[in-house]
């Protein structure tokens, strides 16, 4: 580091002068190419994220475990909803049940484990109230000198659920809005067919391969990176190689029944576009060779290849940091052989951290006031300020 020596005309216990402010970002005014994306601030501010966890991830439903996890009857796991930890269990009836993590008695949290299994009931470490697979009150020390406690209005708050694709969604609100409508109705929009969803069988596939991501950024970073491909040519060679139309920037993840084409000469979704599997029975002839995405709001996307399916849970966790598990799905045969799918893996694997490492060094710019008034979308992501309008609506105008 270079010193200067202290004028003699000045001091020494003279107080410095202040810095220069550094220049503000100009206003730009936008072309008819470009339009406005969010403010930097909704990437950024705790509380436009509790707002978020209020109306979003605890007003909607929300995509929690995959079914098949919780096996056998007293199979638990805990996951955080919004500002809610809920624990789903698969009851005695084989059927799965989600609560609010919540003790009754003095509010203890009841299970404190991710993933768990229990023989007949939930038991809160604190004083043992004790919980059937069913939420009902059971049993508590000395339970049986207050004849007067209801033990099923006593029992552990029941949270909505709903399973679809062979996952578990759930909702907290207390009266749910339409999973149908605003769930299933996402296949529908981008497939343009109700039934094409249910060709790839996902609720019968079979977990190859879980990876799960702890990304540094904001989750609608994650959601617009999705929704977009303008970057495709850019940080995705191999992604690209596969699907060459990517390389154009075109958002074909976008577009009502369109499936990016394998490219000539690809064998199938690999890495190197060698061979995967069989194609999945139900897979129709027109979605053979093709790549289907599907974003369903909040939190999750879907991708459809002929001989698996790959899905994302998104579990935002602070405004800038979010959880992403990401399970391979195949025909349970192929898992069952022990066949090698790393293959297949590696190519979405990759497309993941490379996706996941932009969003990261985008995130410490959202609070740059560069950013402030927010950046701008080319004509390849308008439709990103679709996912932008939902969010503001759902937010309040002017709340966040």
């Amino acid at each position: 580091m270079t010193t200067f020596p202290v004028s003699p005309d000045t001091p020494s216990t003279a107080a410095p002068s202040a810095p220069p402010a550094p220049p503000e970002a100009p206003a730009n005014p936008l072309s008819p190419s470009l339009i406005a994306t969010l403010p930097g601030r909704y990437y950024t501010d705790p509380d436009v994220f509790r707002q978020e966890q209020e109306k979003i991830f605890e007003s909607m439903w929300f995509c929690a475990v995959r079914a098949a996890d919780l096996g056998r009857p007293g199979a638990f796991r805990t996951v955080q909803v919004g500002r809610e930890s809920v624990v789903v269990v698969r009851g005695r009836d084989g059927g799965l049940r989600a609560f609010l993590n919540v003790c009754r008695h003095r509010g203890a949290r009841l299970c404190t484990e991710g993933p768990g299994e229990v023989r007949r009931s939930l038991q809160c470490p604190y004083h043992a109230w004790t919980y059937d697979l069913d939420g009902r009150l059971i049993a508590a020390p000395n339970l049986i000198k207050m004849p007067d406690v209801d033990r099923d209005a006593y029992g552990l708050i029941k949270v909505a659920l709903r399973e679809w694709l062979g996952y578990a969604w759930v909702c907290l609100a207390a009266e749910p809005p339409s999973f149908e409508d605003t769930v299933m109705r996402a296949a529908v929009e981008r497939l343009g067919d109700a039934a094409a969803v249910e060709h790839y069988g996902t609720a019968e596939l079979a977990l190859g391969r879980r990876v799960t991501y702890d990304v540094k950024a904001n989750w609608k970073l994650l959601v617009e990176n999705f929704m977009e491909c303008y970057h495709c040519a850019t940080i995705h060679p191999e992604l690209t190689e596969v699907l060459p139309e990517f390389a154009d920037g075109y958002a074909a993840q976008y577009y009502v029944g369109h499936g990016a084409e394998f490219g000539e000469g690809i064998e199938g979704f690999t890495v190197d576009g060698s061979a995967g599997f069989a194609k999945l029975p139900e897979v129709s002839a027109e979605q053979d060779r093709r790549y289907y995405a599907i974003t369903v709001k909040p939190a999750v996307f879907v991708n459809l290849v002929p001989d698996h399916v790959i899905l994302h849970r998104m579990f935002p966790l602070a405004e800038d940091r979010t959880v992403v598990e990401c399970d391979w799905l195949y025909a349970p045969g192929v898992v069952a052989s022990g066949a090698d799918v790393s293959k297949s893996v590696e190519l979405f694997h990759r497309v993941n951290v490379q996706d996941f490492d932009a969003c990261e060094r985008v995130q410490p710019a959202m609070s740059s006031r560069a950013y402030r008034d927010g950046g701008v979308l080319v004509p390849n992501e308008h439709h990103i300020g679709i996912f932008h309008e939902w969010l503001r609506e759902r937010l309040g105008d002017g709340d966040a």
